[in-house]
């Protein structure tokens, strides 16, 4: 128990400090300080501070990769198994907030392997979402005038914008502000006939 402590401590002052100064400013000393640990412990879980930035968004992403596939694999019409995957990005992207922007921020400092290997994550998971739409595209619920990677790339970018106003504190919680924008989302793909 002890041993993860480590490693959650570390990650999280690592976040702290990637977002108010930046990675690029941020030295491991720096980290392992706020963590309260020694560079030993920190090294154990984390070889390098490019280790650590990949970590933040790796666990964020494997996350909402298991709970897509959960979804998928409980079936169900593409309409709302669609709806599920949408709520369910939104809502964790919420809950890994600073994780997200440190992450979006910094990810072009990445080592170019570790660049690929976000890149074929993040193409997998889409990949995924995409075969929804093209299902309800075949079932004729989608419309097919707009390319699918526009269709993907208006519903992500709301979710990689959540950082530049959505706030924890404010009146609507995650839940709500997750149901709204899949709502703004599924509306706008929906063909006509099934929109009226």
């Amino acid at each position: 128990m002890r041993d993860t402590n480590v490693a959650d401590e570390v990650t999280r002052a690592a976040v702290d400090l990637f977002a108010t100064q930046g990675y690029a400013n941020t030295s491991v000393q720096q980290i392992v300080e706020a963590a309260g640990v020694t560079k030993g412990a920190m090294y154990h879980y984390f070889e390098s501070k490019d280790d650590l930035l990949f970590a933040i968004y790796d666990r964020m992403l494997s996350l909402q990769k298991a709970h897509l596939d959960e979804i998928i694999a409980r079936g169900g019409p593409v309409d709302e198994v669609l709806r599920a995957v949408c709520v369910d990005v939104i809502e964790t992207s919420i809950d890994f907030l600073p994780e997200g922007t440190v992450f979006f921020r910094s990810m072009h400092m990445l080592t170019a392997p570790r660049q690929q290997e976000v890149t074929r994550r993040r193409r997998a998971y889409h990949d995924e979402f995409a075969a929804l739409i093209e299902r309800g595209q075949a079932e004729g619920l989608y419309r097919t005038d707009i390319p699918r990677p526009v269709l993907i790339a208006h519903f992500f970018s709301d979710v990689h914008y959540l950082s530049h106003w959505y706030s924890p504190h404010g009146a609507e919680g995650k839940t709500l502000v997750a149901e709204q924008i899949t709502d703004l989302f599924l509306t706008s793909i929906r063909t006509t006939d099934v929109a009226s």
